[in-house]
């Protein structure tokens, strides 16, 4: 059983490694924050095979501060591995801002130092991430980070300002960041590299991020959404409905309905078309229309169904018994009229996909008989 103490736990990066270890065999946490006294630190620090040192400060009242929550307490760590005889393996998250002239990267940076000192006397692995604009899931807003600040602002109706929309900005994913710091963990050679950035990383202005965002929020009104599957994009979305309201979690669709039954269009994309619900009252046939480049997917996910194809310049009709007995897709070729009907005793629902957004001006579907 490997004993992993992390400093700063309820922080940010700290509450996502928690979760992570909380996954993985053979590991005991051990934590530390604000609230844990300097004793408290030392009986961890003995206890200890590795040590993530997450905790520090960024925005204090007082510029001393800095020094206090960043430079002293690696000196404090250090001072205890030291005292102890030990040289268990530290992994520091410190700040692209360490190189800068100013109070938070000077406390950075000492930091930096005093680890580095301390690899040098005890030949103990010593492991330096210097990170990016970090951004994810349970990031405090209105602190350090542009992401958490807009995405609590937009999920909560507070207007955005962006003061440089072309500035460009790397970001790094909280996910990928502990990717990067865990593989540490099973490093038992000697490390000759100190300093380490997490290497996946996206560039986008603050202009394009707000942009984003106002689309995610515009989704429940409009059904569109970006893409949203890989990369930044998807990062930001998972972000985005982490910091939604707890009452806020649902709405509402627009139901059109007649006397054959209801249809609800539920999301349209950018490049993926659109998912709809259609249900059918008994007997109720619906389509006989054809595509010529449309093309669609039907499942019946309850009560019993009967579609019908033909191809529009034949004769033949095909059918296809559907039924929530057996869960099963239909494609429906271009060229092709269809429609279906519901053959059973109760109401018909069916999920459609479209591979593209319905267009009033260009439908591409032209009514035909079966």
């Amino acid at each position: 059983m490997k004993k992993i103490l992390i400093t700063g736990s309820n922080g940010f990066i700290g509450k996502n490694l928690i979760e992570r270890l909380n996954r993985t065999e053979n590991v005991e946490i051990l934590t530390f924050d604000i609230e844990n006294s300097i004793n408290d630190l030392e009986r961890d620090i003995k206890a200890a095979d590795f040590i993530f040192h997450l905790a520090g400060i960024n925005r204090p009242e007082n510029p001393e501060d800095f020094y206090k929550g960043n430079s002293d307490l690696v000196g404090n760590l250090v001072a205890i591995l030291e005292k102890n005889k030990l040289n268990t393996p530290v992994l520091i998250t410190s700040s692209i801002h360490a190189d800068k002239d100013n109070d938070y990267g000077k406390s950075k940076l000492a930091g930096e130092n005093l680890l580095k000192e301390y690899s040098e006397k005890t030949s103990a692995n010593v492991y330096i991430y210097r990170l990016q604009n970090v951004f994810g899931k349970w990031c405090k807003p209105n602190y350090n980070s542009v992401v958490a600040t807009w995405c609590y602002n937009t999920a909560n109706n507070i207007e955005l300002v962006v003061n440089s929309r072309d500035a460009m900005i790397e970001f790094v994913y909280i996910d990928d960041v502990i990717d990067s710091i865990v593989n540490h963990l099973d490093l038992e050679k000697k490390s000759v590299e100190l300093n380490y950035t997490v290497s996946k990383t996206y560039y986008r202005t603050l202009g394009e991020v707000a942009d984003l965002l106002e689309h995610f929020k515009n989704n429940r009104k409009t059904l569109t959404l970006p893409s949203v599957g890989v990369g930044f994009e998807r990062a930001l979305y998972g972000t985005y409905l982490s910091y939604l309201p707890q009452h806020k979690f649902s709405y509402e669709l627009t139901e059109h309905s007649d006397a054959r039954g209801s249809f609800v269009e539920i999301l349209r994309t950018r490049d993926s078309g659109q998912f709809s619900i259609s249900t059918s009252k008994p007997g109720v046939t619906r389509g006989n229309h054809y595509h010529n480049t449309k093309n669609e997917k039907f499942l019946v996910i309850k009560g019993e169904a009967t579609i019908r194809f033909r191809q529009i310049f034949g004769d033949e009709v095909i059918e296809y018994p559907v039924s929530d007995k057996k869960l099963e897709v239909v494609d429906i070729p271009t060229g092709y009229t269809h429609n279906i009907t519901n053959t059973g005793l109760e109401d018909m629902v069916l999920v459609l996909w479209a591979n593209e957004q319905f267009d009033q001006l260009n439908p591409d579907t032209y009514y035909l008989e079966v």
